[in-house]
C-alpha cells in the first residue's frame, strides 16, 4: 500500500514542487471544508475522512505547472512520481470541473479516459474544491452562477454539478 502523507508533508510537497502560496492557501481552506463535509456525511456513509484531507491538499498540486486544465492530470503525475497512494492521484485527477466524461476530455485535448469523480471521496474533493474560489468559500448557487459565466448556459458541467449538489445535499442530509 502506498503512502498517504502527513498534512505537513503534505504541505512540504506542495512547496517542493513549485506551488505559490495562493495556491497553497486554496488547498488547506478546501481540505478543511471538505474534511467539514466528510465528517457530516460520515454519520451516515463510510468516508475516508484522512483521505479526503489529504486529497483535498494535493488536488491542485498540478498547479506548479500549468492553470490550464491539465493540471490535474500533472498533479497526480507529480503525486504517483512521489510515491503517494494511486487513491489521492485520482482524486486529484477527478476533481476539476465536477468531472469530465470521454466525449469532453477528448474535445479538450486531455487524454480519452473518464476524469469523472467515481467514490464518495473523490466526490467530496471535487464539491468542495468547487465552493471554494481563492479562500472564500461560496454558495452552490454562487458557484452555478460562476460556472456559467465561465463556460455558458449550455455547458454539461453546470448539469454535472448540480447533480453533485444534490449528492452531497442527500449524503449530509440537509
Amino acid at each position: 500500500m502506498k503512502k498517504i502523507p502527513t498534512r505537513k508533508e503534505s504541505i512540504s510537497f506542495l512547496e517542493r514542487v513549485g506551488c505559490n502560496q495562493r495556491v497553497i492557501e486554496h488547498c488547506i481552506v478546501v481540505s478543511e471544508y471538505a474534511v467539514e463535509i466528510a465528517k457530516v456525511c460520515e454519520r451516515k456513509n463510510s468516508i475516508g475522512v484522512r483521505l479526503v484531507e489529504i486529497g483535498a491538499l494535493l488536488h491542485d498540486s498540478g498547479r506548479a505547472l500549468t492553470n490550464g486544465i491539465r493540471h490535474a492530470i500533472l498533479g497526480a503525475a507529480l503525486i504517483r512520481a512521489a510515491g503517494f497512494s494511486e487513491d489521492l492521484a485520482n482524486i486529484a485527477e477527478r476533481h476539476m470541473g465536477a468531472g469530465i466524461p470521454v466525449r469532453e476530455a477528448r474535445m479538450l485535448g486531455l487524454p480519452p479516459r473518464s476524469y469523472m469523480p467515481k467514490n464518495i471521496e473523490e466526490k467530496i474533493v471535487s464539491y468542495a474544491d468547487k465552493l471554494i474560489r481563492g479562500k472564500k468559500r461560496m454558495t452552490a448557487e454562487e458557484a452555478i452562477k460562476e460556472i456559467t459565466q465561465k463556460l455558458g448556459s449550455k455547458h454539461p458541467a453546470i448539469k454535472r454539478f448540480k447533480n453533485l449538489h444534490n449528492e452531497m445535499t442527500r449524503m449530509r442530509g440537509d
